[in-house]
């Protein structure tokens, strides 16, 4: 079969979405918990639709497609760069945030795994400076 050579032009990632099921529930804990600010918000009838601008990404929590774009743990997660990891997972269990999987080093990064209210995994991550 011969196919048109094509190439696909990326340049870069748009958003990051991730579907939650209560979204005053996922504010609070995005915007609560983990201190991130609205950049945009759509909503239409009971539906939402926030973005949170992450230094040059866009992460997006949605009910918009709630009857087919479902939560979960076994998803693509995102990871979030943090200044100081220590003070990140001490900040995440002050307040009872689940961790799915407990902090770890693992040579190049230090990286923590946990989970939003409706179960969708986020990683905490720290890069270590090269040596």
């Amino acid at each position: 079969m011969n196919t048109p050579a094509f190439a696909l032009q990326i340049t870069g990632v748009a958003f990051t979405g991730y579907p939650v099921t209560d979204i005053a529930r996922a504010r609070a804990f995005y915007e609560g918990v983990l201190a991130l600010k609205s950049a945009a918000v759509f909503e239409h009838e009971s539906r939402h639709w926030i973005e949170y601008d992450l230094g040059g990404s866009t992460l997006a929590i949605s009910n918009i497609s709630a009857d087919k774009w479902k939560p979960s743990s076994d998803g693509p997660s995102l990871a979030l760069e943090v200044a100081d990891f220590d003070e990140a997972v001490a900040a995440l269990r002050a307040r009872a945030v689940p961790f799915a999987l407990e902090p770890l080093d693992s040579g190049v990064c230090r990286l923590a795994v946990v989970s939003d209210p409706d179960g969708n995994s986020l990683i905490i991550h720290h890069r270590k400076p090269p040596a």
